[in-house]
């Protein structure tokens, strides 16, 4: 999987920025480097420099001796470094052509050119990482808020491990007495308990599955839909939501004929807000396709906002948009939070008949126009799209390959839990515990071969 060869890539984005940072790691490292880095004239010794030094110098090209950027050079002795491999990181203009001409000529030099990913399954197979951590770097790269940077910060420092361990170690546990029992059968070997060690790892791995729904939220986002009759206020609470004016505001009736979508960050939640068009029967060939799009939406949304009129009686097209979201079908029955708009004028009575329709709605007065109860409102949907997901369950960021080989751990201790409950000799009963704990390694890496690596680190970018 790995061979020996010193690599090297571009590890910052394409494009032009302040630096950009060149990458280089392997046993060849501080030689290839030093046939390109420059001190005035002199070249430089990296090997028997100090380690974890920052030096100013030039990158030249060794056959024509033109400079090619002026850098700063970090150099990093093995096993103290990303990859646990001697590492140089050139920090040069941040313009393409100095990045592009820096590699050129430490590829000419000796170096590899790096493959996807390649530095983190270093890090992974010298064991600096585990594989939970390495793929959760993926995570921390593609974080879209705060709170989802946390989880997976949290990931790289070794969390999911930490919550798999218990599984792991009953497994392991269980697996060593039902091994010595079926090799020496005339031995005193000590009875395990077979079903706590099951239920213990099986808890474990119930644990993780739940907090992956939350985990969902975090790293996929969730759509709501604010829906409601024509100029009830949905464009006016999308642009206070969005803090700009996103949406086109009038006072006329179906200003707003197609679905709008725009990204807020709901405490921590990267969140999708589709601003619909009013739902209202009409003859209106153009309107009457923004209105089934709008119910398109409805059908897709992680939650929805009602938004109504608060300084108005209500309506009859008030009350059919409330009818329609009571009468879904139960699988379609995604959260509602009504926003009872316009709080900054004199509330008008009698919604009562449309919060009875959807008892288990909150109704939080806001006002588009000044900002009044935008957080309550953003806090109401946050914690619904949370309990929705997984209840009050600790979020885990775990990938779809990840899922699949809990998923399986779960439906292997399962196997046993029936096979033992059924009287199934334990040597039978071994098997699933064994498929169990494979299951499980996958995931942290322990079990794993080179194709699933290949496809894991496939998938970042290259440099890192």
């Amino acid at each position: 999987m790995m061979d020996n060869a010193t690599i090297a890539a571009i590890a910052t984005p394409a494009g032009e920025g302040g630096i950009g940072v060149v990458r280089l790691s392997g046993d060849d490292a501080a030689r290839i480097a030093g046939q390109v880095f420059r001190r005035g004239r002199r070249p430089v010794e990296l090997a028997q420099t100090p380690s974890h030094r920052l030096l100013y110098g030039n990158v030249i090209d060794p056959v024509t001796g033109a400079t090619i950027d002026e850098v700063l050079l970090a150099w990093m002795k093995g096993p103290h470094t990303y990859t646990r491999e001697d590492t140089v990181e050139f920090s040069c203009h941040g313009g393409p052509v100095p990045l592009r001409e820096t590699l050129r000529v430490l590829l000419a030099a000796g170096a590899r050119a790096a493959e996807p990913g390649e530095f983190t399954l270093r890090a992974f197979l010298n064991g600096r990482l585990d594989l939970t951590q390495a793929e959760s770097v993926l995570n921390v790269i593609g974080a879209r808020t705060a709170e989802g940077l946390r989880l997976a910060v949290s990931d790289l420092a070794g969390d999911l491990s930490r919550r798999l361990q218990p599984a792991s170690d009953a497994l392991v546990s269980l697996l060593a007495y039902l091994d010595a029992a079926a090799d020496f059968p005339d031995d005193e070997i000590p009875v395990a308990e077979v079903d706590p060690e099951l239920d213990r790892a099986a808890a474990a791995l119930e644990d993780v599955v739940t907090g992956a729904r939350a985990g969902m939220l975090y790293r996929e986002g969730a759509t709501i839909a604010l829906v409601g009759r024509p100029n009830v206020g949905k464009s006016s609470l999308l642009n206070a939501l969005l803090r700009a004016e996103r949406a086109i505001v009038t006072p006329i009736a179906g200003t707003t004929r197609d679905v709008i979508a725009e990204s807020v960050n709901l405490e921590g939640i990267p969140a999708t807000l589709l601003d619909t068009a009013g739902i209202v029967e009409s003859s209106d060939v153009v309107e009457r396709i923004g209105v089934e799009r709008s119910r398109s939406a409805l059908r897709t949304a992680a939650a929805i906002t009602l938004v109504l009129d608060g300084s108005e009686p209500p309506t009859e097209g008030d009350l059919a948009v409330v009818r329609m979201l009571a009468e879904r079908p139960r699988d379609e029955r995604t959260p509602v939070v009504i926003a009872r708009n316009k709080r900054d004028l004199p509330a008008h009575a009698g919604h009562d008949e449309l919060f009875a329709l959807l008892p288990e709605a909150p109704v939080i007065d806001v006002s588009a126009t000044t900002g009044a109860g935008l957080a309550a409102l953003e806090g109401a949907l946050a914690e619904r799209l949370r309990s929705a997901a997984a209840g009050a369950a600790q979020p885990a960021l775990i990938t779809s390959r990840q899922r699949t080989a809990v998923d399986r751990a779960l439906a292997h201790i399962r196997d046993a839990q029936e096979a033992h409950a059924a009287g199934v000799p334990q040597d039978l009963l071994a098997t699933s515990v064994r498929a169990a704990l494979h299951a499980v390694g996958e995931v942290t890496g322990d079990e794993v071969d080179e194709a699933v690596l290949a496809e894991i680190f496939s998938r970042f970018c290259i440099g890192k």
